[in-house]
C-alpha cells in the first residue's frame, strides 16, 4: 500500500484506479471510451426503436426497460473511471467522500439487482408465451409489464439502501485506499476492520438474495420451457423457442456470472486486482454484449431499427 493511503481525511477515501500502470492508462482510456460510446449507441437505438412502435408487445417493453436500466447502470460507474484515466496529473489516487462512495454503491447495487429481477420477469414472460400461448395475451399485459418493472426498480432501491447502510456501518480503520476504480462492495469490505466472518454475513446475505433468488426463478422457468419443447412437434417452433431461450440464458449468465464469483464469498478470499479486473468486465464489456446477444437478435427489434435508420426503406 502507498503511504498516502493513510494520509486521507477521516471523511474520505482514495480510489487507486489504475494508477500503478501509468503506461496503460491512455490505451485503457481510449478502449473504455470506445466501448462506452458503442454501448450507449446500441442501447439508445433500442430505446428509440421501441418508442417508435405504436403497439408494443410485452417482450419489447421488457427489452426497452432492460436497456434503460443498463444505461443508468453504466452511467453510475463508467464516467467516473474515464475521468480518473483522463486526469493523470491530478495525483496517483483520486479522492472520494464517504457520501459519494455510498451513493455510487447504492445506485450500482440497486440497478444491478433490478436487472436480476427484470431478467427473472422476462423468463416468466417466455414461460407463459411458450407453455401457455393461448393465455398469453390475457395474462401478460402492458400494464403488468410496467408494474413489474416499477416493482423491480423501487424494490431494489429499498433493498440497496439497507445493503449500503449495512456496509457503511462496518468499522473502517487503517488504510483508506480502495484498490478499485469505483466504490465497489468487495473493496469496502476489504477495508473494514472485521475480526470475524459474522460481521460480513449481513451484506453477503443480501448479495446472496439479490443474485440467487432470481436465478432460481429463471432456471425453473427455463426447465419448464425445456420440458414443453420436448413435447413440441414443430421443428420450426422448437428452433424459434430454443433461440429465444438461449439468448436469455446467455444474458443471464453474463449478468450473474462475474458478480456471483466476486460478491458471494468471504473477505479472506478477496484479491483486489483480480476483482478490479472482473469489475472492469461486467461494468464495461457485459453491457456492450447485451444489445448484440439479446435485443438485436429479436426480429421485431431489428426490423424496427432498420425502419428508424432508413425511413424510406421502412415505408417501402
Amino acid at each position: 500500500m502507498d503511504s498516502r493511503s493513510n494520509a486521507t481525511t477521516p471523511c474520505g477515501l482514495l480510489l487507486q484506479g489504475f494508477a500503478e500502470s501509468p503506461h496503460l492508462r491512455p490505451v485503457l482510456f481510449l478502449l473504455l471510451l470506445a466501448v462506452h460510446l458503442a454501448t450507449l449507441s446500441g442501447n439508445l437505438l433500442i430505446l428509440v426503436a421501441v418508442a417508435s412502435v405504436p403497439r408494443r408487445p410485452p417482450m419489447l417493453l421488457f427489452l426497452c426497460q432492460l436497456s434503460a436500466i443498463k444505461l443508468c447502470y453504466m452511467l453510475a460507474v463508467v464516467p467516473c473511471s474515464l475521468a480518473q484515466l483522463a486526469s493523470p496529473g491530478r495525483g496517483r489516487d483520486s479522492p472520494i467522500s464517504f457520501l459519494g462512495c455510498a451513493v455510487q454503491m447504492h445506485m450500482f447495487v440497486a440497478l444491478g439487482g433490478a436487472q436480476c429481477f427484470l431478467l427473472a420477469a422476462m423468463a416468466c414472460d417466455s414461460y407463459v408465451a411458450i407453455c401457455h400461448p393461448l393465455r398469453y395475451a390475457a395474462v401478460v399485459t402492458p400494464g403488468l409489464c410496467t408494474r413489474l418493472a416499477l416493482a423491480c426498480c423501487l424494490g431494489e432501491l429499498a433493498v440497496s439502501v439497507g445493503f449500503t447502510v449495512a456496509v457503511f456501518n462496518l468499522p473502517f480503520c487503517g488504510s483508506r485506499l480502495l484498490v478499485h476504480f469505483f466504490g465497489d462492495i468487495t473493496a469496502l469490505l476489504h477495508l473494514a476492520c472485521t475480526q470475524s466472518y459474522v460481521e460480513e454475513l449481513r451484506p453477503l446475505g443480501a448479495g446472496l438474495v439479490l443474485l440467487l433468488r432470481p436465478s432460481v426463478l429463471i432456471l425453473a422457468s427455463h426447465g419448464a420451457i425445456a420440458a414443453a419443447l420436448s413435447r413440441l412437434r414443430s421443428p420450426r417452433g422448437k428452433r424459434k423457442a430454443a433461440s429465444t431461450c438461449a439468448s436469455h440464458l446467455a444474458v443471464t449468465f453474463l449478468h450473474h456470472g462475474c458478480p456471483t464469483f466476486t460478491y458471494v464469498r468471504p473477505k479472506a478470499s478477496y484479491s483486489p486486482r483480480q476483482d478490479r479486473t472482473l469489475a472492469l468486465v461486467y461494468t464495461n464489456v457485459t453491457p456492450l454484449l447485451y444489445p448484440l446477444i439479446y435485443s438485436l437478435r429479436n426480429r421485431k427489434i431489428t426490423a424496427t431499427i432498420r425502419r428508424v435508420l432508413s425511413p424510406r426503406a421502412g415505408s417501402v
